[in-house]
């Protein structure tokens, strides 16, 4: 590299290095909270899918990460990382 070729390199490492603190880490952060709040769920446990379905979960099956949930209509399987955490969390917050 010739003069410069440092230099040049430093605004490509310092954006990287902004990315990744601001988008990429974060996002790690989040998946890792998710896959311990679906590993933590339990029968009886009320949830709302991300599709919007309101719920009581009635079985787990560990074997293909799935979950029977109870709801007005019957019964309906989903797989566990289609329940919403964050609305799932509201749905279970004590009120205020």
């Amino acid at each position: 590299m010739g003069e410069g070729g440092i230099g040049s390199l430093i605004p490509f490492v310092l954006m990287f290095v902004v990315v990744y603190f601001f988008m990429i880490a974060p996002q790690m952060k989040r998946a890792k909270k998710e896959k311990k709040f679906a590993a933590e769920l339990k029968r009886g446990d009320k949830v709302i899918t991300k599709s919007g379905l309101h719920g009581k979960i009635a079985e787990l099956n560990d074997k293909d990460n799935s979950c029977i949930i109870e709801t007005m209509a019957g019964k309906l399987k989903f797989d566990r990382s289609a329940i919403s955490m964050e609305m799932s969390n509201k749905l279970n917050a004590p009120a205020k």
